[in-house]
């Protein structure tokens, strides 16, 4: 099993305290999460992409940038690429770049973006955003395998045999597609041979395992060996102590913090206590033995080889929020790695084959020449 930690860049006042460190603090702290992440063996770290308050993660692009310039061998990703908001021609551009840069440790992550506020930054209605997404993905994908294509584009001018450059270091690389809720993001996935990430934050378990279950169907419809099915899936939190009991009270100002913001929302909680929460969501809060059977339980019904933690603090102070990721490199992510296997698409850089054409399938509407 691989290891990954990943920041959306929330950039918010300190439940506790009421500060909020400046914008530059924030980005440094991220930067300095990712060395850390590196330095405790974690496999890779992402970046978030949102267009809207309270995150300042809408250039990670810039960000993976200098993280890679930072560290030496930990993949990066993109946790998610917002292709539905994006002009698919500038962000291969962007990525190419990027693969260079971090010498092929690049790996996205796309969806179509949550939230209207940044739907309406990029004039983009609910009814066209899947379309967006699939179009624009399928124009970075050709573009990736042959910088020089001749596509009829709905969603921006047509490209009639537009060389973008440059090249990029990895031939093909990984695409993963984030799900929370969606079918469409699912076949995406499937229709392709891509791996999927479910983002398993926000409800119990049987949701987002009944998406990969449709998942692995797809999978196959399109004529792809089951065994080659690749899931990641994420966690709605995290700490971990020597005891139960320490860490449940460590995390339940956190928690609370949360239930408050909720109120604050006019929400209803899905978990309205720490222990609930602990118990049915996906966050690992308890003690190494209690967080290795409670991925294991996961693993059963997602049958996933990616986990990601959460990169930043997130209301514990720095100091144990470090002492829990070293805790769980050094009590948890062994057993793990010996009990669940490695994806099976491998892991690292991609072929750097400079001739290499990939064509693929051309899926209805979309009409490709040339």
């Amino acid at each position: 099993m691989k290891f990954i930690t990943i920041s959306l860049i929330v950039h918010a006042a300190d439940p506790f305290s009421g500060k909020q460190k400046s914008t530059h603090e924030r980005f440094r702290e991220v930067v300095d999460n990712a060395i850390l992440a590196e330095e405790l063996g974690f496999d890779g770290f992402g970046v978030g992409e949102r267009h809207e308050r309270p995150f300042i993660s809408s250039s990670p692009t810039v960000v993976l940038s200098h993280i890679a310039a930072r560290t030496e061998r930990i993949r990066l990703f993109t946790a998610v690429t917002t292709l539905s908001l994006l002009d698919p021609v500038r962000a291969y551009e962007d990525y190419a770049t990027l693969d260079h840069l971090s010498e092929g440790r690049l790996e996205l992550i796309i969806g179509k973006g949550n939230g209207a506020a940044q739907r309406d930054l990029f004039n983009v209605t609910p009814e066209d955003q899947w379309d967006r997404n699939a179009e624009s993905y399928e124009v970075f994908r050709r573009l990736w395998a042959d910088n020089r294509i001749t596509y009829d584009t709905k969603f921006r001018p047509p490209l009639f045999e537009a060389e973008v450059w440059p090249r990029p270091y990895q031939r093909p690389i990984r695409i993963w597609h984030g799900s929370a809720t969606s079918r469409e993001s699912v076949d995406l996935a499937a229709r392709y041979g891509d791996p999927l990430f479910s983002a398993n934050v926000t409800n119990p378990i049987d949701p987002y395992a009944e998406l990969i279950e449709y998942y692995r169907e797809r999978w196959e419809h399109y004529g792809h060996d089951p065994e080659l099915a690749t899931v990641g899936a994420g966690t709605a939190g995290f700490y971990t102590a020597p005891t139960s009991q320490e860490a449940l009270e460590a995390y339940r100002p956190v928690f609370a913090s949360y239930l408050a913001f909720q109120a604050k929302l006019g929400a209803t909680p899905v978990f309205p206590t720490l222990e609930d929460f602990a118990e049915r969501s996906s966050a690992l809060i308890g003690s190494p033995e209690q967080v290795i059977d409670k991925v294991g339980r996961y693993h059963e019904r997602f049958g996933h080889t990616v986990l990601h933690l959460h990169a930043d603090a997130g209301g514990l102070t720095d100091e144990q929020h470090r002492a829990s990721l070293e805790l769980f490199q050094s009590d948890i992510a062994p057993v793990l790695r010996r009990q669940i296997p490695d994806p099976p698409l491998g892991w690292g850089p991609g072929p750097l084959v400079e001739d290499q054409v990939d064509p693929g399938n051309v899926p209805a509407p979309f009409t490709v020449t040339g």
